[in-house]
């Protein structure tokens, strides 16, 4: 039996998931954790620290995402020709580094937005093959009917740490500052570092080339898996459709509870960890929802949550300000938790189960490229969107678009679509 597979029988969706999968299931928990304390910590820092404005944290979300518009196709054929260890290894450290430039360009009295924006690309850019490293990883750790089950324990960990991040954030920033509260992420990119260095997957170095030739015949290949058959290709297109919903709900929100509804920094920490609440309860059920209705039908149905969400959001601050109108965001938050938090693992999940070991890396880094993709185009536009119609409104197309995501998929034939078909 190969290090792969130490732990796991294959074939058997409810055997032990491997030793390789719960070291990477550590590393990847603390770095989420860490993820989300920057997330808002960024928000902080453009908004109040440097005294940005909404189309400053759509530049600083487009540039997070621009390298995987850039390299995201070449990454994934690159990917293929090289051991995913030690590149998760070194990325993850480039990523701790990064981090921790942001509190000392601020003592250096050096910080500011276009700088932010140097560093957020760069951490981008390290992110995205470190993402294409790991997300090929997993079918080899896991077996194929399993991988359903542990991408639900890692959204579990990136729930928790959704819950807890954003308010551990709250408190770091207003004892520290919204600069040094990243370097809580700093260590955790460099813990993640060590946890990858344990995990042992007998890889061998790819004999492949990277001529010209068969780069391009690599990335034609993983867009035509994707692109090529219907159902896939319905996936695509919603998922695409979804990150442009949301892609502008991460600029609105923070912008929409921080100076419509002038929050504070507390108050909006603690409707953001609202959001991790409701991920750990869709990722507690997503499975057992799954058996239910499918894996289509379930994806649709989180998308919908998702609406009712936006639309509760959209309710704060018509009525009383502060903790009323933070309590009201909470919950469409909650909700919108509750969605993400059943969606992620049956998407990814049924994608991998459906695709071959040898296209794994591009499969999965050709998606993500193209929904990062979105978000670079859309989240600029969602700060003109706010400057223009204001941060309500704004909230009003995200549901839209999130309703366009919903059609797509409803009327595929990705609604019939179901991942034990594929054990």
């Amino acid at each position: 039996m190969t290090p792969d597979h130490a732990d796991a029988r294959p074939g058997t969706a409810d055997a032990r998931l491997s030793a390789n999968f719960w070291r990477l299931w550590t590393g990847e928990s603390v770095s989420s954790f860490g993820v989300y304390v920057t997330l808002l910590a960024l928000q902080v820092l453009v908004l109040v620290t440097l005294h940005g404005d909404a189309q400053d944290v759509g530049w600083v979300n487009s540039c997070r995402w621009l390298p995987y518009l850039l390299f995201g196709l070449l990454a994934g054929a690159w990917i293929e020709r090289r051991r995913r260890q030690p590149v998760m290894i070194a990325t993850d450290l480039a990523c701790g580094v990064l981090l921790a430039v942001i509190p000392l360009a601020w003592v250096l009295d050096r910080l500011s937005v276009p700088m932010l924006l140097v560093i957020v690309f760069l951490y981008g850019a390290s992110a995205l093959f470190n993402d294409a490293a790991s997300m090929a990883v997993m079918p080899r750790i896991v077996s194929r009917a399993q991988l359903q089950r542990a991408h639900a324990r890692l959204d579990g960990s990136s729930a928790v740490a959704q819950t807890a991040g954003p308010a551990l954030a709250g408190v770091l920033i207003r004892v520290l500052g919204a600069p040094f509260a990243v370097l809580v992420d700093a260590a955790a990119y460099i813990f993640s570092a060590g946890m990858m260095a344990t995990l042992r997957l007998g890889e061998r170095r790819s004999v492949r080339t990277m001529s010209k030739t068969s780069v391009r015949q690599d990335i034609r290949e993983g867009v035509r898996w994707i692109y090529g058959g219907p159902t896939l290709r319905s996936l695509a297109i919603g998922t695409h459709v979804w990150f442009a919903a949301n892609a502008t709900l991460g600029v609105v929100v923070p912008t929409y509870a921080l100076q419509t509804l002038r929050l504070s920094v507390l108050q909006f920490s603690i409707t953001s960890a609202v959001a991790g609440v409701g991920a750990i309860v869709g990722a507690v059920i997503t499975t057992w929802v799954g058996h239910r209705l499918g894996t289509g039908r379930t994806v649709i149905a989180t998308h919908l949550v998702s609406i009712v969400g936006v639309l509760v959001m959209a309710l704060a601050g018509l009525g009383d300000a502060g903790w009323p109108a933070a309590l009201t965001l909470a919950a469409g938050q909650g909700l919108h938790g509750v969605a993400m938090g059943m969606g992620n693992s049956h998407e990814t999940g049924y994608r991998q189960a459906v695709t071959p070991d040898d296209l794994q890396a591009r499969t999965n880094i050709t998606m993500r490229a193209f929904n990062r993709a979105v978000i670079v185009v859309f989240a600029p536009i969602a700060g003109l969107f706010v400057t223009l119609g204001g941060t309500r409104a704004s909230l009003m197309v995200a549901a839209g678009i999130f309703g366009v995501a919903v059609c797509v998929l409803a009327f595929s034939s990705f609604r019939d679509a179901d991942i034990t078909a594929h054990h």
